[in-house]
């Protein structure tokens, strides 16, 4: 705090033109102060010394940023207080505090030196002499007494002889500075002060500041006060309770902590715990009762026995043992589906001959939009349990299964325990959704934690971090679900009974949308069948050419679409029945969204037809191969994966080992590059199955024989010219069936998936099965002697033709005809040695 020095009639000092600077942080000097100083920097301890050894006088100039610590002459105001050094003490840290008296303010006119420290001349500013005293004068002086006694009052701090000298001083300048010299304003504001040179303005200025900084101190004691009643409520309350608590056992009325301990020994007693169970409740139940209710472990405890105690322990449902009623929900569900169905019904035929048996743990796994999902809400209700379902994607916390430890705040059950409870049975279907999503990372690994979960010989006993104690999860039938097997983890893969969900065929999708979503739509949408009729053709329309997937969700959005454009053309006014067909469907859902792949027109050379699997169900690809001058490389191109690459190698090293075989000469391979193409390139492709395809449209480039165009075929090659088995054959029948191909060829090992076919999907189609690339290229290739369908025929010679057959040499009908029918490899083979020749 600042404080008054001198007084009125103290001798006037006089003050040279020329001092040194003493720059000054977070504070303004005002005339008649004493106050402290601690000086630090290098160029303020100079600037002391210089002033100590000649006139002890310095002025003192704000900075205008405290964090300059090396202020320049822009650094500084301009206006400052000249100081007497009045004593002056060397600290052992290496600072000085020195004590000043302000004596007058002074301004800047020129800074004659800056090294080693500041020198200025200076013009001192003389106090202007106010008007006679005026009632006006004597009004504002009283106003901003009163005002720092208020300040005061609200909490300000100010010494007590700084408040007596403020009542005793009636000059206006002086009592301005000294009000803001105590007052703590910030650099700019004092400065503001400092340099005005009217004490009458300046003290008007100093009464609004104190008007303002009165008004902040009474909403901030007024904040403090609502906080400290606030507090005094609730200790209040407090010391009311524990008072009547008190009165209560006077009078020997129920003890609330007795009687939360008689609610809790029911619920333990009707809860029918296991034994285990049951002691560790009773235990806890003996600490809670020792503790003060209001205590934080107490909450802790009573937290956890409530858990324990609406935990479904004893409780289940008795499952509906009617097989053919069971039989009935699963087919009034879903269409299709035969072997998930029947799995059920063996499950409810065991459960009714052997009451106690282990829950089937059964893994759903299928594209989006099969159904594997609302299957678990069919079977529940077959059964008669109750349904709980909790979804695995992007889970990566451990705790989300077993729970955590009660030592941590907030802490609860794991989310198994959440469903058993959330079912208030201790048999539901419980439903494990997206299996194959759940990840890993530091907060621990859930498939891992799953693995006690999922098995049926562990499972009787499950700990929950939080419980500690085990709870028998053996009569829960739990249902996983997923896309892909490959991306769950093996142990937790082989605890589970696989079940493969393939995509629904054309037909299937017709016969779902008919049966299910149609009616389901219209309903939703509030139209009747009076309203919208929905054809067959239109359906088939839909499924074709707005839809690409596996399963029927897109075909449902599209169906609630027609929906909603006839409902919006029935709320505008129009009357009638309107009738979807196949022609006229576009007019609803705008142009087709996807359309088939063309059908092939003629016989071609090097272009082949393969069967790929998607999740959108199966589709054609062409592989089209081309031959060119070149060094023997072989160029990839379509998008192709890894896999499908190395396919491409192993077809084109086997075509190479059967070259003489194929009338090939040796040399034929090194003078030509060959490139693979398989169209729809920003699509990526992958998988082995497309090996015998690239094999054959290699094959057919290279001998110049042309594939037949009514023959698809799938299959993976090795350099033995082995045909492996593949996947997916279901759906690769039916895509060749859409195309309107009536044969395919398929390897021997999967002869056995034929009888997953549905006889409508073989009817009028032929399956090849081979072994050897060797049987795939004899069905595939059209025979030696047939043209190019489409290709004008030559006259035959007979003798030499059948020669050049067997051969692959080149045809000559006369010794002066020289027209040669031999394959482009072929000639630029004899072409290259000719030119040999001559060099």
């Amino acid at each position: 705090m600042a404080e008054v020095g001198g007084k009125e009639e103290t001798k006037e000092v006089e003050i040279p033109d020329t001092v040194p600077v003493l720059p000054v942080r977070d504070i303004v000097i005002f005339p008649y102060m004493i106050l402290p100083l601690f000086v630090g920097r290098d160029i303020s301890i100079k600037a002391i010394d210089h002033a100590l050894n000649t006139n002890r006088m310095v002025l003192l100039l704000a900075q205008k940023d405290l964090n300059v610590e090396t202020p320049a002459v822009d650094d500084l105001y301009l206006m400052g207080t000249v100081c007497m050094i009045m004593r002056m003490l060397k600290l052992p840290d290496g600072r000085v505090k020195i004590l000043v008296q302000g004596l007058n303010k002074a301004r800047v006119s020129g800074f004659t030196q800056q090294e080693p420290f500041f020198m200025a001349d200076i013009e001192k500013v003389s106090e202007e002499k106010p008007a006679e005293t005026s009632i006006e004068n004597e009004a504002l002086i009283r106003n901003v007494k009163e005002q720092m006694d208020k300040v005061v009052g609200l909490g300000k701090t100010v010494l007590p002889d700084v408040m007596v000298v403020i009542e005793n001083i009636e000059d206006p300048g002086r009592l301005a500075d000294l009000v803001t010299a105590n007052l703590g304003l910030k650099t700019d504001q004092a400065q503001e002060i400092l340099e005005m040179s009217d004490p009458v303005r300046r003290l008007k200025r100093v009464g609004e500041i104190l008007s303002r900084e009165v008004q902040l101190l009474t909403i901030q004691q007024k904040i403090q006060t609502e906080a400290r009643g606030e507090i005094d409520k609730t200790q209040r309350e407090y010391f009311l309770r524990e008072q009547l608590k008190a009165i209560q056992r006077e009078l020997g009325d129920i003890d609330e902590r007795a009687e939360e301990a008689r609610e809790f020994k029911k619920k333990i007693e009707d809860a029918k715990m296991p034994e285990k169970v049951m002691k560790e409740a009773e235990k806890q139940l003996k600490r809670i009762e020792k503790m003060h209710p209001d205590s934080a472990e107490a909450g802790t405890i009573r937290t956890y026995l409530e858990w324990l105690t609406e935990i479904p322990w004893s409780k289940g449902t008795k499952d509906q043992l009617d097989i053919q009623k069971a039989e009935k929900v699963l087919n009034d569900d879903h269409y299709d589906l035969e072997k998930v169905k029947e799995r059920i019904l063996e499950y409810l035929s065991v459960r009714k001959l052997k009451e106690k048996m282990k829950g089937p743990i059964l893994c759903f796994i299928g594209p989006p939009g099969v159904g594997k999902t609302s299957l678990g809400r069919s079977i529940a209700r077959a059964l008669g349990r109750e349904f709980v379902r909790m979804s695995l994607g992007g889970v990566r916390d451990e705790a989300e299964i077993r729970g955590h430890r009660r030592t941590y705040v907030g802490a609860l059950p794991g989310r198994i325990i959440q469903g058993i409870k959330q079912a208030g049975t201790n048999n539901p279907v419980f439903m494990l959704d997206e299996i194959d999503k759940i990840g890993s990372d530091f907060r621990g690994d859930p498939s891992s934690a799953l693995l006690e979960v999922l098995d049926p010989e562990q499972n009787n006993s499950f700990s929950d971090h939080y419980l500690a104690v085990p709870f028998d999860l053996s009569n829960v039938m739990f249902i996983t679900t997923g896309n892909l097997a490959d991306t769950i983890p093996g142990p937790l893969r082989d605890r589970m009974e696989i079940l493969y969900l393939s995509g629904y065929t054309e037909e299937e999708k017709l016969h779902i949308a008919k049966k299910y979503l149609v009616p389901k739509q219209l309903d939703e949408h509030g139209i009747s069948t009076k309203i919208l009729q929905i054809g067959e053709s239109a359906v088939r329309q839909i499924i074709s050419q707005y839809t690409r997937e596996a399963g029927v969700r897109n075909l449902e959005r599209e169906i609630a679409n027609l929906c909603r454009k006839v409902a919006k053309l029935v709320a505008e006014g129009k009357t009638g029945t309107f009738v979807m067909t196949g022609k006229n469907v576009h007019k609803y859902l705008g142009v087709p969204k996807f359309l088939p792949e063309e059908e092939m027109k003629v016989n071609e050379v090097g272009v082949a037809t393969g069967l790929a699997w998607t999740e959108a169900g199966g589709d054609v690809i062409y592989v089209e191969a081309t031959m060119m001058k070149g060094k023997g490389n072989l160029t990839l191109t379509g998008q192709l994966g890894d896999v499908m690459k190395e396919s491409a190698q192993a077809a084109l090293s086997y075509i190479k080992s059967r070259a003489a075989e194929l009338g090939l000469s040796e040399d034929t391979f090194s003078g030509i590059d060959l490139h693979i193409h398989v169209p729809a390139g920003a699509i990526p492709k992958d998988g082995p199955s497309a090996g015998i395809t690239m094999g054959t449209s290699i094959a057919s480039a290279l001998t110049g024989r042309a594939v037949r165009k009514d023959v698809a075929m799938t299959g993976e090659v090795t350099l033995r010219g082995r045909v492996l088995p593949i996947g997916g054959l279901k759906e690769k029948a039916l895509a060749a069936k859409r195309m309107g191909i009536k044969t395919v060829i398929i390897p021997r090992r999967n002869k056995k998936d034929l009888d997953d076919l549905p006889k409508y999907v073989k009817e009028g189609m032929t399956f090849v099965v081979v072994d050897t690339m060797d049987e795939v290229l004899k069905n595939a290739l059209v025979a030696k002697r047939a043209a190019k369908a489409g290709a004008p025929k030559r006259k035959s010679s007979g003798k030499n033709d059948r020669k050049a057959i067997k051969t692959g040499a080149t045809l000559r009908s006369t010794k002066r005809s020289k027209v040669t029918h031999a394959t482009p490899a072929d000639r630029r083979i004899k072409a290259s040695r000719r030119n040999k020749k001559k060099v």
